[in-house]
């Protein structure tokens, strides 16, 4: 008894470390798959759609924090890749939907609605 009373310390830093490191463990097991990134950047193109229908054009950036807010809000994961990285996977999307708009004039009808 008298030993862990001199040593709290040290176990109250034992079980700190233990905790961090089980905190590193959980992230990195809660990282996307192949499979889960392959899924979002479908979906990317519905929700790029969707923005560039709800704020039109010249709203670059509103657009990118409305399809971001909206992927964190369905897919919680999201909120573990960089910014930049997602961003890129958008700008993705949106080289898909203005090959759409060109091609199917369906998808610009919607979008003009």
């Amino acid at each position: 008894m008298n030993y862990l009373m001199n040593n709290w310390f040290m176990i109250v830093a034992l079980l700190t470390v233990l905790f961090v490191c089980f905190l590193a463990v959980k992230k990195w097991l809660n990282k996307p798959t192949t499979e889960q990134i392959a899924n979002i950047k479908e979906w990317l193109l519905l929700a790029v759609t969707e923005a560039e229908k709800q704020l039109g054009g010249g709203t670059g950036q509103l657009k990118l924090r409305f399809v971001y807010d909206w992927a964190v809000e369905r897919f919680s994961w999201v909120a573990l890749i960089p910014f930049d990285t997602f961003a890129s996977w958008v700008d993705e999307a949106l080289n898909e939907m203005k090959k759409q708009l060109a091609a199917n004039e369906a998808v610009k009808a919607y979008i003009e609605e």
